[in-house]
């Protein structure tokens, strides 16, 4: 059975190996991405048998889509930069502070995220390519709905394009860590999150319009 099959019916024990295996996946495609994870490390790291993983997973491509699901509802989980409730500027300040105190914690190194994946896969694997582009959509929805908040309670004008302010800050969040693991500085990430932070309070009531000099 694929992913895309209609799931099984999994018993505590059995969400627990598949979550195991998943955890193991993603740890290895951290370390050497997607083309150098085999399936046989994957079982040895989860340690399970080859039955064991092929009876949750009948393919690596379904595995790896169950690791880009997996870290498509990371940044919503506690202790991940959240984009759950993005419903002020202050809220917007502390995810853009999370993003980068979790490249510093990291030392700018790579790590499995949908960046890296969809670098890796987007232009090789057209179902993960999807799999990772709805991933962001999720994430770019719930960006939209915080500002959404914020314009209905007047902190943004009522001309404000929602839709391009939410993909305004994605890209500075995924632009800027991707830059900041190339060169192995944060200055790339604190720079693209400064300035899109700037972007949507030049929205703001009384605030100088964009592009006005």
């Amino acid at each position: 059975m694929t992913e895309t099959a209609k799931p099984r019916r999994l018993t505590p024990k059995g969400r627990a190996t598949r979550n195991r295996i998943i955890e193991a996946a993603t740890e290895l495609v951290a370390r050497h991405g997607v083309a150098g994870t085999g399936i046989d490390e994957v079982r040895a790291a989860a340690g399970v048998s080859g039955s064991q993983l092929y009876h949750y997973f009948d393919s690596k491509q379904a595995l790896i889509r169950a690791v880009i699901t997996r870290q498509a509802d990371a940044a919503l989980d506690a202790g991940e930069p959240r984009i759950g409730a993005l419903d002020s500027f202050e809220a917007l300040r502390a995810w853009a502070d999370a993003a980068i105190e979790r490249q510093l914690e990291n030392e700018c190194r790579g790590d499995c995220s949908l960046g890296s994946l969809a670098g890796e896969l987007s232009t090789s694997d057209e179902e993960s390519r999807t799999d990772i582009a709805d991933g962001f959509l999720r994430w770019k929805a719930l960006i939209l709905n915080g500002l959404q908040a914020m314009r209905d309670r007047g902190e943004l004008r009522a001309d404000t394009d929602l839709d391009e302010l939410s993909f305004a800050l994605l890209t500075a969040l995924q632009g800027g860590v991707l830059l900041s693991q190339t060169i192995r500085h944060i200055q790339p990430l604190e720079a693209s999150m400064n300035a899109a932070l700037a972007y949507v309070r030049s929205f703001a009531p009384g605030a100088r319009s964009p592009g006005s000099g």
